[in-house]
């Protein structure tokens, strides 16, 4: 219930003004500055990978961005292939090739690197780094009131009678296995590396700057300009040379891609709290039934100016190339700080052998990307992009529909593969 913003908020829908409708816009000017900026050899993309794809695999810690996932030009690919294929594209129609930076975490950086080792990196012919996460989480027991707020106090399916009874008992159970473990104290009784967890992709950015991978794209490319931070499973978002002139056009220090909401997309939105345009996370809504009133669902990805980002934290690029490692740490720190913490329930399984196992809830904190659109310095505007570009791969159960409403077909399209 903390995670929530105040009941007093207004909350409302974003008014024409707010947004720019990117979805059928073309221009040949902004079309221009973008494949400059990209014959240049002035932006990067930056994919996020460090989660452990809970929801894909309903609660294993694994790899997600290794999962061949679906058929594509005939062959199972990985989200990793897909990714690399997209920049491969762009670079060789630019001539120029496109550093690609996947950020992983204490869970995913040794599978993945042996992984890329193992494919070669899919003979990607441009940078390729991995970001090791430079933070960690310890997850805890839930307490009673977490549970029940989130079983007994937000909207949820009614199942039948019996299947709802069956339902209760296991909640008692769990609750009752939650008090006896001791509430809100820390979760050891698993393997080590499900204990832990990532802590939000809020610190992604600043796991680039820490771990040295970006005065590393600094010092290679020093024309460097702008980043494109994605998620994982955006199949479709891609360095399009209109949007990044688009970009580059406004001004913005960080430009969020929001596509129209369907009914499916539940996670947040884009609103104006209190009458000043910003992404609002789904557990951050004070009324549930408030997201659906939105009309723009957060596809999470960012067109990043990086000098204005360097100025938001209060460094500079001379501090990273000179590796001023306590003025940089602080400095990220004290931006955390103005950024709200949230405690979110996650589902990890404990495997007890011979083939049993079972799911727990656990409870974790998280800083969240999005919550930047708070402050009022980091200068962020958002362009409205087409479905195809900013859907997302959340669960399994949606790679039929995702297969055959022409979605796949458009990822091809956007992909050479090695």
């Amino acid at each position: 219930a903390q995670n929530r913003i105040s009941a007093h908020s207004v909350i409302t829908d974003v008014e024409p003004d707010d947004v720019f409708d990117a979805t059928s816009y073309s221009s040949a000017g902004a079309a221009s500055i973008g494949e400059s900026a990209i014959r240049n050899g002035e932006i990067a993309v930056v994919t996020l990978a460090a989660g452990a794809g809970s929801r894909w695999t309903g609660g294993a810690g694994t790899c997600k961005a290794l999962n061949p996932f679906a058929p594509l030009d005939n062959t199972f690919r990985t989200f990793l292939e897909v990714h690399l294929a997209k920049s491969r594209l762009i670079g060789k129609e630019a001539e120029q090739t496109i550093p690609h930076i996947f950020t992983t975490s204490y869970l995913t950086h040794s599978p993945t690197q042996d992984f890329l080792e193992a494919v070669k990196n899919y003979q990607y012919p441009g940078t390729l780094l991995l970001s090791k996460g430079q933070s960690v989480g310890q997850r805890m027991i839930p307490t009673e009131r977490d549970l029940r707020f989130a079983w007994e106090e937000t909207a949820q399916q009614r199942l039948d009678e019996q299947q709802e009874k069956v339902r209760e008992s296991g909640r008692a159970a769990l609750i009752n296995w939650a008090k006896e473990s001791g509430q809100a104290s820390d979760y050891t009784d698993n393997l080590p590396l499900q204990c832990l967890h990532p802590v939000g992709h809020f610190f992604e950015i600043s796991n680039l700057i820490l771990n040295g991978t970006l005065k590393q794209l600094l010092e290679e490319r020093p024309q460097l300009r702008t980043l494109l931070l994605h998620n994982i499973d955006t199949l479709g978002a891609n360095i399009d040379p209109t949007l990044l002139g688009l970009h580059r056009q406004s001004g913005q220090g960080l430009t969020f891609e929001v596509i129209h909401r369907r009914l499916e997309d539940r996670g947040g939105g884009l609103a104006r709290v209190n009458n000043v345009p910003r992404l609002v996370e789904g557990l951050a809504m004070p009324d549930e039934e408030a997201e659906f009133n939105l009309s723009y669902y957060n596809t999470l990805t960012t067109w990043i100016d990086i000098n204005q980002f360097l100025k938001l934290v209060g460094i500079s690029r001379q501090d990273i190339l000179d590796n001023n490692t306590e003025k940089i740490q602080t400095a990220l720190r004290n931006l955390a700080k103005r950024l709200p913490t949230y405690i979110t329930l996650k589902d990890v399984k404990k495997r007890w052998g011979h083939g049993q196992e079972d799911v727990f809830p656990v409870t974790q904190f998280e800083k969240l990307w999005g919550d930047l659109t708070t402050l009022p310095e980091a200068n962020c505007g958002y362009f409205i992009v087409p479905r195809l570009r900013g859907q997302q791969l959340k669960d399994p159960a949606q790679l039929d529909g995702w297969l055959q409403d022409g979605s796949a077909q458009y990822v091809e399209s956007i992909c050479a593969w090695s």
